[in-house]
C-alpha cells in the first residue's frame, strides 16, 4: 500500500507544480492559480476533482509530456460558510490554454454547480484555444457557452479576469452575471489585425481592452480592482449579497442600523433647487444599514448609479439616478445598465428600490441615431418583467418619459414615495409656460415679470407630488429624514409579494 500511495503524491505533486510556476506569475503580478483559491474560499475548505486530468492528445503518450490537470483547477469550497463551485485556469500550464479535456473540466464543474444550486466562479488566465488541439478547442468552448446559458438567472454566475483572455474565450464571461477584472488583466476579440498590431507594438493589450477599458469604456467589466488579492475580496463582498440559487433568498445579516433611524441630513444634501447637482451615493449611504453599498459598474454610464446595500438586515438592489452627471439624465448606456441590474435582482429574488431625481432621456442626434429608443425600451422591459417587491423615492425630478419607466405604478411599482419637493410632471414648469403661455408672452408689457408668475400658478397647480398623490399615482409624500424607516416598513410587508406572469415561453425583450 506504501508504493501505491508514494505514486499517488508523485502524481498529486505533478499536478501541484513547481516553484518556478509562482515566480513566473509574481513576476508578472499575478497569484498563481492554487494561491487565488486559497484567498477565494474560506481557509481549508476546498477541494479538488478532476486532479489527474490528461490532455486528450498527450494521453496515447502515456503522459510523459503532460501536467496533470490540463491547465485548469476545479473544484468546491466554503465562501463565509457557503459552497461554492470553481474553475481557475493555471498560466503555468501551456499558458492555460483551453483544449478538450480543458473544457470538459469546467463544463463538468458547472453542471454540478447548478445540480447542487451553488454560485460558480470562474477565475480566467489563458492565453486562449490550444492550437495543437484544432477543432476539439472551438468545441469545448461551445460547450462552456452553452452551460453559461443553461445556469443563467439559476445560479449566479462570476467571471475573474485576472490574465490574458482573447478570441472565443471572451464569450464565456460576457454570458456570466458578473465580470471582474484587476488592471493587469484584458480581454480583446482576436483577429490578424489586433495581433498585428500587439505584436508590432503599435498598440498595446491594455489600450486594446485593458481592466480599465472594460470598465469605463465598453462595459464588460462590473468590477475593477488592483491586483490579484482585492479583486478576490471584492468578489467574497458580492457574494454575500447574493443566494446561493435562484430559490433561495438573498442572505439576511442581524442589524445592528437602528431600523426607525431618522435621516435628517439628507434635507442638506440634496439642494431644492432642482437645477443645482449633488452626489446620489450620499443619500444611498444616508438611508441603507451602516452606509454600506456595493456599487455596480461603477466606471461606467455614471449618471445612473447601481448596487447592492441592505435594510433593517435584507438584501436590496438600488437604482438611482446622477445629478452630477448629465444632470442625471437617462441615455444609451444608462438604459443597459439599468435592464441588466434590475433583471439580475428580479432572478435572484431581490427586492429593488428606485430613488429618482431624472430631468428626462438624453436627448440629441446621437442619441436618437444609437437607438435610444430601442435601449431605452429595454428599462422599461425590465422593470415591468420584474415580480420582486418594487419600491421608490422621487427625491427631486420626475419628468417625461422617465417617470414612466423607473418603477411607476403604471409598471407595477408596489409602493411609491416623493419627498415634499418632488417635482412630477411631463416637463419642467419654465419649459411648459415657454410653450403653452408663448403668444401670451410676446404681448405682455413685462414677459419676465409674467413668465415668473405664469411658472409659480403652473408649479402650483401641476408640477409637485400633491396632484400626483391625489390621482394616487404615488402612495405617500413623505419627509426626507424618514426615508429609510418608511423604506423598511415597505421593505418588510412586501418581501410575502407573489405574483405570476402569464404562461409563455418566453418574452421578446428589445435587444
Amino acid at each position: 500500500m506504501e508504493e501505491y500511495i508514494r505514486k499517488l503524491h508523485d502524481k498529486q505533486s505533478l499536478a501541484a507544480g513547481t516553484p518556478n510556476d509562482a515566480v513566473a506569475q509574481h513576476r508578472k503580478g499575478r497569484l498563481t492559480a492554487r494561491e487565488r483559491i486559497e484567498v477565494l474560499f474560506d481557509p481549508g475548505t476546498f477541494s479538488e476533482i478532476d486532479t489527474l486530468v490528461l490532455p486528450r492528445y498527450e494521453a496515447y503518450m502515456g503522459g510523459k509530456e503532460s501536467r496533470y490537470g490540463d491547465g485548469v483547477i476545479t473544484g468546491f469550497g466554503l465562501i463565509d460558510g457557503r459552497h461554492v463551485f470553481v474553475a481557475a485556469q493555471d498560466a503555468a500550464v501551456m499558458g492555460g490554454s483551453l483544449g478538450e479535456m480543458h473544457a470538459n473540466k469546467i463544463v463538468k464543474v458547472m453542471h454540478m454547480a447548478l445540480e447542487y444550486g451553488a454560485p460558480f466562479i470562474a477565475l480566467n488566465d489563458s492565453g486562449g484555444a490550444r492550437i495543437q488541439e484544432g477543432v476539439d478547442s472551438l468545441g469545448g468552448y461551445a460547450r462552456i457557452f452553452d452551460a453559461n446559458c443553461e445556469a443563467s438567472g439559476v445560479i449566479p454566475q462570476i467571471s475573474v479576469i485576472m490574465g490574458p483572455c482573447a478570441g472565443g474565450a471572451v464569450y464565456s464571461p460576457a454570458l456570466t452575471d458578473f465580470v471582474f477584472m484587476t488592471e493587469n488583466s484584458y480581454m480583446f476579440i482576436t483577429g490578424p489585425d489586433v495581433v498585428r498590431a500587439v505584436m508590432q507594438e503599435e498598440v498595446t493589450q491594455e489600450e486594446l481592452g485593458g481592466g480599465l477599458v472594460h470598465s469605463r469604456e465598453s462595459g464588460v467589466s462590473h468590477f475593477l480592482s488592483k491586483d490579484d488579492r482585492e479583486c478576490l475580496a471584492r468578489v467574497r463582498e458580492l457574494l454575500s449579497y447574493l443566494p446561493s440559487n435562484n430559490q433561495n433568498d438573498p442572505p439576511y445579516v442581524k442589524p445592528i442600523d437602528d431600523p426607525a433611524r431618522r435621516c435628517p441630513e439628507l434635507e442638506a444634501l440634496v439642494p431644492a433647487d432642482s437645477q443645482k447637482p449633488y452626489d446620489v451615493r450620499k443619500v444611498i449611504a444616508s438611508i441603507v444599514d451602516e452606509g454600506r453599498f456595493l456599487e455596480v459598474r461603477e466606471l461606467w454610464a455614471p449618471n445612473l448609479v447601481v448596487g447592492f446595500a441592505r435594510l433593517n438586515g435584507w438584501v436590496i438592489g438600488l437604482v438611482a439616478n446622477q445629478p452630477m452627471v448629465l444632470a442625471g439624465c437617462i441615455d444609451i448606456q444608462a438604459s443597459v445598465k439599468a435592464a441588466h441590474f434590475i433583471r439580475i435582482c428580479d432572478a435572484y429574488n431581490i427586492p429593488i428600490v428606485t430613488l429618482q431625481d431624472v430631468p428626462g432621456f438624453l436627448p440629441g442626434k446621437d442619441q436618437e441615431y444609437s437607438g435610444i429608443i430601442r435601449n431605452g425600451a429595454r428599462m422599461i422591459y425590465a422593470y415591468s418583467e420584474a415580480t420582486v417587491p418594487k419600491l421608490m423615492v422621487i427625491l427631486r425630478k420626475s419628468y417625461g418619459g422617465a417617470y414612466c419607466v423607473m418603477s411607476s405604478k403604471g409598471l407595477r411599482g408596489d409602493l411609491l414615495y416623493a419627498w415634499p419637493n418632488a417635482e412630477i410632471a411631463v416637463m419642467g414648469a419654465a419649459g411648459a409656460v415657454n410653450i403653452l403661455f408663448r403668444n401670451e408672452l410676446k404681448n405682455a408689457p413685462n414677459p419676465a415679470e409674467r413668465r415668473q408668475q405664469l411658472v409659480s400658478d403652473y408649479e402650483e397647480k401641476f408640477n409637485n407630488p400633491y396632484v400626483a398623490a391625489s390621482r394616487g399615482l404615488i402612495d405617500d409624500v413623505i419627509e426626507p429624514r424618514d426615508t429609510r424607516r418608511v423604506l423598511i416598513r415597505a421593505l418588510e410587508l412586501t418581501l410575502s409579494k407573489r405574483e405570476r406572469h402569464k404562461p409563455r415561453k418566453h418574452g421578446i425583450s428589445p435587444m
